[in-house]
């Protein structure tokens, strides 16, 4: 097995777990959604930990997405696969941001439950700005991730190391969910909305039709051995 297979089956992988545990994330902090959700998150610590776990795993497979395409997209566009990893690597600081304010949220909240009735709007106070952050940070995680989507999908387009056809509903896709993203940060969409997330599936559904591709086909070797082709005769040239 060659390194481009290799990278294409790692990808592909990360790809599906990162995708996963970002939504399974939201399932086990569900609790968040609740009017008394300070009390909720109390009475579902455990839940609210796997959420948080979950979304950790989704961090780090964000940036691992961008880094291991790196080596490959480099030698087709540096410049693009540069700023993909750069813009996924600020979505997973942001996610990071997130599970710190819900783990925050956590801890306001066993306290809340604790003291009762004894100032509780300052408790309340405390969990809506806690909220807000984790809230944001998600929303600015998203406009970062669709930004690098859109520069390795272009990368992916340019090159055909995968079908035009996959490629080129990727840099819709992404331009969908960055669409969704920014209507929410100026509050004219409602986060997890109908429409909210009928511009967020295509993503998600092109992101895993992707991942079994590079698993199950790879990347396309006539355009990997093109660009070496290419390489190999600059190469002299370069070196007159």
């Amino acid at each position: 097995m060659n390194t481009y297979r290799k990278t294409a089956i790692i990808a592909g992988i990360v790809f599906i777990i990162a995708t996963a545990a970002g939504l399974l994330s939201n399932g086990f902090t569900g609790s968040l959604d609740a009017p008394d959700y300070l009390i909720q998150l109390s009475a579902n610590q455990n839940q609210v930990r796997i959420g948080v776990l979950l979304l950790l795993v989704a961090a780090f497979g964000s940036a691992s997405i961008a880094i291991v395409l790196y080596p490959v997209l480099r030698k087709f566009n540096e410049g693009l696969a540069l700023g993909s990893v750069g813009f996924r690597l600020i979505e997973s600081v942001f996610y990071i941001v997130a599970v710190v304010g819900l783990l925050s949220l956590l801890s306001l909240s066993q306290e809340y439950v604790t003291a009762g009735a004894s100032n509780a709007p300052l408790y309340q106070v405390s969990g809506a700005l806690l909220l807000a952050v984790k809230k944001w940070a998600g929303q600015l995680g998203v406009i970062a991730f669709t930004v690098g989507a859109l520069m390795y999908y272009s990368v992916f387009y340019q090159s055909k190391l995968v079908p035009r056809w996959l490629s080129g509903f990727g840099l819709l896709a992404a331009a969908s969910s960055l669409a969704a993203a920014l209507l929410t940060l100026f509050d004219k969409l409602v986060p997890f909305s109908t429409v909210f997330i009928l511009l967020q599936v295509p993503i998600a559904l092109q992101e895993m039709v992707l991942a079994v591709w590079l698993i199950v086909k790879g990347f396309n070797a006539s355009a990997i051995a093109s660009k070496a082709a290419k390489t190999a005769i600059n190469e002299p040239s370069s070196a007159a």
